[in-house]
């Protein structure tokens, strides 16, 4: 999702800045960050909930234990809080680069790198390895909030005011898909003891339902999803 973001918003971003077209450019990043939390921000939580399911669907055979199950599921829900933070950046980032700017992103990469380390050397010893997935997802989180930061600091973009009442919406929409997926996603000894066939069927059962409702939810919230995917505003 995120590299198809930065696919897609890169020449059209570059097209706008070069034509003096601030408010398209604006616009452009409004619409890839509405896109980048519309889609990852369920994709994350959703990971996070069906990290057992998942896990055990593609690793729990041979010499895989329960004992590593549970390990591996820690490091996958440290891993699910930068999920987001890796889409945004992959929208951000280009809106600079279409400015012809390398050396913003480049300087926070390196300053989310140090970061990064610091709080493996924190983590590591709350957490062991799943601290070193945890530094890794906020570090994401910490490089996509400082472009955000930077990029209104030189007014190249605002935001629209229709964002409060979106991100509202959004909320809502995955509280109602994750009290689903709590619901239905089954225990571990079910999953341990699950045929492969079966694991396959149920969590593709869980992942079709589960973006049922939450796209079921933004519709009856009033989220029209093709007019924001023509880069229409909500």
């Amino acid at each position: 999702l995120g590299v198809a973001l930065s696919t897609v918003l890169l020449p059209s971003l570059s097209k706008s800045f070069s034509d003096n077209k601030y408010m398209e450019f604006s616009r452009l990043i409004n619409w890839g960050l509405r896109l980048a939390i519309l889609f990852g921000a369920p994709a994350a939580i959703a990971l996070g909930i069906l990290s057992i399911p998942i896990i055990s669907t593609l690793f729990f055979y041979g010499a895989f234990t329960e004992y590593d199950l549970v390990m591996t599921q820690y490091a996958v829900i440290a891993y699910s809080i930068g999920l987001i933070g890796l889409i945004l950046v992959k929208v951000l980032a280009p809106a600079f680069y279409a400015q012809q700017n390398i050396r913003t992103p480049v300087k926070i990469a390196i300053f989310t790198l140090f970061c990064t380390q610091f709080m493996n050397l924190i983590f590591i010893g709350y957490f062991k390895h799943a601290g070193l997935a945890l530094a890794v997802g906020l570090g994401a989180c910490i490089n996509a909030g400082l472009l955000f930061y930077f990029l209104k600091k030189y007014k190249a973009f605002k935001l629209e005011s229709q964002w409060l009442s979106f991100l509202l919406k959004i909320i809502v929409a995955l509280v109602v898909m994750s009290l689903f997926l709590l619901y239905t996603r089954g225990t571990i000894e079910e999953w341990t003891s699950f045929s492969l066939l079966s694991k396959i069927s149920r969590l593709f059962f869980l992942v079709s339902t589960g973006s049922a409702v939450y796209f079921l939810a933004l519709f009856l919230l009033g989220i029209n999803l093709k007019e924001l995917l023509n880069k229409k505003i909500i």
